[in-house]
């Protein structure tokens, strides 16, 4: 449940930088125009935007998530430092506090996406755990039925006949032993 939480966690937090990245790409004359206001030098409005575009695509997407996240939690960074930098006006203060947010979302991003490895090698082991366990069951039952199959040879050779030699689970099974008495014994479905 974990893993689903945090894809969608990440998934959310990737869509803000896709969006942002789009809006930059489809107005560039305005965010040129931000970014010179903010004192940064002219022609970053189109590296901006693809960085966040393709950042966020690859956030969402699973792809190289530490590197991004180590990324763009810079850039949030530099938002905050270049856009946001007003904390005696309240809406830059808002601004700023939802910009940490995303830092602190981008840094759960980093973190879970190296527990994954070890929720991947968790299973992997398991899986290794159950394997052997179902071989060990395998040459249990083998063992059983070899052992079944030397008790009716011997049942054989002493005289005795065996009368329904494949027992299911649910029929009974007939021994009839050397002085000739019928015993009627139901297989259990562990037996087999």
């Amino acid at each position: 449940m974990s893993k689903i939480a945090a894809i969608i966690g990440r998934f959310l937090i990737a869509l803000i930088f896709i969006f942002s990245g789009a809006g930059k790409l489809m107005d560039i004359g305005g965010t040129e125009t931000m970014i010179v206001a903010a004192g940064l030098p002219a022609g970053l409005a189109i590296p901006t935007g693809l960085f966040e575009l393709v950042a966020g695509l690859c956030l969402a997407a699973g792809f190289m998530v530490r590197l991004v996240a180590i990324l763009l939690a810079g850039f949030t960074a530099m938002t905050i430092l270049f856009f946001h930098a007003q904390v005696g006006d309240p809406m830059q203060r808002v601004m700023m506090l939802k910009n940490c947010a995303i830092i602190g979302g981008l840094a759960l991003a980093f973190a879970h996406s190296q527990m994954w490895s070890h929720y991947y090698l968790i299973a992997s082991q398991r899986r290794g755990e159950l394997a052997a366990r179902d071989s060990d069951e395998r040459v249990r039952d083998a063992e059983l039925r070899a052992a079944k199959a030397e008790a009716r040879a011997d049942a054989l050779e002493s005289g005795g006949t065996v009368v329904a030699a494949t027992p299911t689970a649910y029929e009974p099974r007939t021994v009839v032993t050397e002085n000739g008495v019928p015993v009627k014994r139901r297989s259990r479905f562990f037996d087999w």
